[in-house]
């Protein structure tokens, strides 16, 4: 039988959780502020939603919208708390002036967390330069995941930097999973299971109603059945 793929859902509290893991979901990635696209919750709702499901819980680490770290001491603070929480897995990702990963602001929140498993997330998208920017990462403890969509633009403008990338598993660089998502649609997942891909992300799709209503299960349940068929 064929490795089922993982389905990562956004939540932002555990009404979210609980619907998202009812309807198949693997994984959840943890944020507050979706008007900001995604920022780091609190260490409260974490415990909610920890406390509210068992599957796997990526914690945003982001503390204003874009890709600057901003204030690094305060990434780490949160990120210690969070790992006082409980929070095993995480997500993040900076990038410097010039658009290339911001080494200083990622070593530091990285160093933070004790060797826990985490996603670099679609800062990757904006870098002028993905390939140097997954080789200047690539030895980081704990880098397992990259969030992307293959463009700023989302999935349609990335497919081909998407399948191009999932033909190169298993390079220097390219040895960590890609985990698709930004614009992602239904239409999209031949083509790119049959690159390989075997993990994706949702966050409106979960949503048939806006971002001002929960996670829908069945929502969820349709993303489920489709990997699995």
């Amino acid at each position: 039988m064929s490795k089922r793929a993982v389905l990562e859902v956004i939540a932002l509290d555990a009404e979210d959780a609980v619907a998202a893991q009812a309807g198949g979901a693997d994984r959840l990635e943890l944020v507050t502020d979706m008007a900001a696209d995604g920022l780091t919750p609190s260490c409260e709702t974490f415990a909610e939603i920890r406390a509210a499901v068992d599957i796997s819980l990526r914690v945003m680490l982001r503390l204003a919208d874009g890709f600057e770290a901003c204030d690094v001491d305060t990434l780490v603070r949160r990120a210690r708390e969070l790992r006082s929480a409980g929070a095993e897995e995480f997500v993040l990702g900076f990038l410097d002036e010039t658009g290339g990963p911001d080494l200083p602001a990622v070593e530091a929140v990285v160093g933070a967390l004790d060797g826990c498993r985490w996603t670099f997330h679609r800062a990757i998208d904006r870098a002028p330069d993905r390939d140097s920017l997954r080789k200047q990462l690539a030895d980081l403890p704990g880098l397992d995941t990259y969030l992307t969509a293959g463009a700023a633009t989302g999935v349609d403008d990335g497919m081909t930097t998407l399948l191009d990338e999932a033909a190169r598993s298993g390079e220097q660089g390219y040895e960590q999973r890609i985990l698709i998502g930004g614009g992602l649609r239904l239409d999209h997942l031949p083509r790119l299971k049959a690159a390989g891909v075997d993990a994706f992300h949702i966050g409106g799709a979960s949503r048939p109603d806006g971002w001002s209503a929960p996670v829908s299960a069945d929502a969820v349940r349709t993303w489920r059945e489709a990997l699995d068929a």
